[in-house]
């Protein structure tokens, strides 16, 4: 069977702030590089395959310092899209080295987008419309907030990207590493644990906190390494 690993990225500099992120590309605070560190210990004898990240610098970081602590004899390496490469100097060697993990960045695996909620403080925005407002834009799952997505348009984007690329590749028989956000992350989890609207509300993902699974006959089994 082969193996899927969820990770949300480590604290943000935002998620220490208290600040809605949402599509702005803020990198990890110290206490996520920290968070990275030791869930690549907890991931350290894993195999690894492929590894599909979001296009957000701390998704980006988290999963190359999570791979810095493998103890696999292979080394991630960024998979650039054809109109981002310029000449073959990008390419290099890649064919006769050994023990290379592709890296794919996603944008359908990036962050909710919050739209004018984002670089907001979170305490002051209730200050200024309610908590029960703000609880409504965090929590709901069809109410977008202002110029935002909401959780079901985070899922119209997710969840046929992981159908499509991340179970393509479970089916190929490859270990696959999926590094992205609290709420891209919750879509796709809605989707394997075939959880209802209701209970998708109630689903916390912790910062830096690796989640495994076995996936074999169309279905996922939650384990450990």
């Amino acid at each position: 069977m082969s193996k899927l690993i969820l990770l949300r990225h480590g604290q943000s500099v935002w998620n220490k702030s208290n600040v809605f992120t949402g599509w702005i590309d803020i990198p990890l605070s110290k206490e996520g590089i920290e968070e990275a560190v030791e869930a690549g210990k907890v991931l350290s004898d894993c195999n690894v395959d492929v590894i599909y990240v979001s296009t957000l610098v701390r998704a980006e970081m988290t999963a190359f310092i999570v791979m810095a602590q493998s103890n696999l004899k292979k080394i991630p390496y960024k998979q650039h899209k054809e109109e981002e490469i310029q000449g073959d100097w990008y390419q290099m060697g890649i064919s006769e080295s050994l023990g290379l993990i592709p890296v794919y960045e996603a944008w359908e695996l990036n962050e909710r987008m919050y739209g004018s909620l984002q670089a907001k403080n979170k305490r002051e925005t209730m200050d200024a419309h309610g908590e029960e407002q703000v609880q409504l834009w965090r929590r709901s799952y069809d109410v977008c907030p202002p110029d935002g997505e909401s959780l079901e348009q985070t899922a119209q984007r997710s969840i046929p990207f992981f159908k499509d690329k991340i179970v393509g590749d479970l089916e190929k028989g490859k270990d696959v590493f999926v590094c992205a956000h609290g709420n891209s992350l919750r879509s796709i989890l809605m989707h394997m644990e075939k959880l209802s609207k209701e209970q998708v509300l109630k689903l916390e993902v912790p910062t830096g906190i690796p989640m495994i699974y076995e996936y074999g006959g169309g279905t996922f089994q939650k384990v450990g390494c």
